[in-house]
């Protein structure tokens, strides 16, 4: 077995140029419970991008070259001693803080779960990171059926998860999007809306209540937010901390685990969600994903492909 991977990493915090491929070693086992899996491949969030520009997510810690990446799909190449229902040669998709822009990545059992033949390689890869955010926000936001939710960023990559999920619920959607995104928020379910000066009258138009609202784009959207929902404790943000506790709304964290992601993937199996794929890119081009990513306004996921995808 070699000794070296591919990985996409930095040396110094900075821009997407500072993201370079480069051979590092490849990780062993570390620990009873812990599995080591050849990914194929990994999502690609904003979350990384905001590593790479010089943000430490809470409880890691950043060691040059680090590697980013925090979602993946892959398979199983060694397990641990006390590891029980994964073995070499399954297909799985999983999480890290870290670590999962590279050839080989290995993480805990509990953060693993079996990828099934009906879900594709690039959707496996982009499933965690954005599936499990949104999950949790309309958990926290208790989103029940017959309620109607405002969703502002409703085409991202966690808008469109929320969406799906909300409407999986019996909810009604009024997402805010750019209009060139409105046929693709009608397809999931939504009722779009412009974003922009003058959306709160726009949201009127189509929803006389709005009962709840979640915020995946940021650009002051609380504000909106707080003339239209009067409980301001089912308000929330994953993107405006500030805003947030500046108006008494909610800032949501994502709370992993491997049963919530086997849920989503369930329903993606079961074709309840769609996990749209808006473009693939190399390992190699690492740094062009992360332009992407950055320019925000993106309809969907980004994802690398980093070993042969089948």
């Amino acid at each position: 077995m070699t000794k070296h991977m591919h990985a996409a990493a930095i040396d110094s915090h900075g821009g997407p140029e500072v993201l370079r491929v480069r051979e590092l070693p490849r990780p062993a086992l570390a620990a009873p419970d812990s599995v080591a899996v050849r990914v194929l491949t990994a999502g690609v969030q904003p979350t990384d991008a905001a590593i790479r520009s010089g943000w430490t997510p809470p409880g890691a810690s950043i060691t040059f070259p680090q590697i980013l990446g925090n979602e993946f799909a892959g398979v199983v190449t060694d397990t641990g001693l006390d590891v029980r229902g994964f073995a070499p040669g399954d297909a799985v998709l999983g999480f890290n803080v870290l670590e999962c822009y590279a050839e080989h990545v290995v993480v805990p059992a509990a953060q693993l779960v079996g990828k099934p033949d009906g879900v594709a390689w690039t959707v496996a890869g982009a499933l965690s990171a954005s599936g499990q955010t949104a999950h949790t926000a309309l958990e926290d936001l208790g989103v029940a059926a017959g309620e109607t939710v405002l969703v502002h960023g409703a085409a991202g990559g966690v808008g469109t998860m929320f969406t799906q999920l909300a409407r999986d619920r019996g909810a009604t959607v009024i997402g805010t999007a750019a209009e060139e995104n409105h046929a693709h928020l009608h397809a999931l379910g939504a009722h779009p809306v412009a974003y922009g000066p003058g959306q709160v009258e726009r949201i009127r138009a189509v929803a006389g209540r709005i009962d709840a609202a979640f915020d995946a784009a940021g650009h002051g959207n609380l504000t909106d937010a707080v003339v239209l929902v009067a409980d301001r404790g089912r308000i929330g943000t994953i993107v405006d901390m500030g805003l947030a506790d500046e108006l008494g709304c909610r800032f949501l964290r994502s709370r992993r685990s491997a049963e919530r992601l086997a849920e989503l993937v369930e329903l993606v199996d079961d074709g309840r969600l769609d996990v749209h794929i808006r473009r693939t890119y190399s390992l190699a081009d690492a740094a062009d994903a992360h332009r992407d990513v950055g320019r925000g306004h993106g309809r969907g996921k980004v994802v690398l492909e980093v070993g042969d995808v089948p």
